[in-house]
């Protein structure tokens, strides 16, 4: 199985709201997921996002694949940096 950090769509018509999720990569986008780990309004832009950053940190070092916005959402959050460090640490 093979676990993706991306986002859920749950926002009404033209007023776009995302959750941030660990799901199957199997799975359809607003489908099944196994963890919800912050949410994104982009409406806000990158600073409408709140993740809880111990979830997304345990889905990373478990092998967890970000998409491509999430990657830069949790980029801007300091998040990846932080998985880096505590990454080399471990080595």
């Amino acid at each position: 199985m093979s676990v993706k950090l991306r986002l859920t769509r749950v926002g009404r018509h033209d007023d776009p709201f995302y959750r941030i999720v660990a799901a199957d990569s199997r799975m359809s986008r607003d489908g099944r997921f196994i963890e919800q780990i912050g949410h994104y309004d982009p409406n806000k832009a990158l600073n409408g996002a709140v993740i809880d950053e111990a979830a997304a940190i345990k889905w990373l070092q478990a092998g967890a694949q970000p998409s491509g916005t999430v990657k830069a959402i949790l980029t801007k959050a300091g998040i990846v940096a932080k998985f880096n460090t505590l990454k080399k640490e471990g080595k």
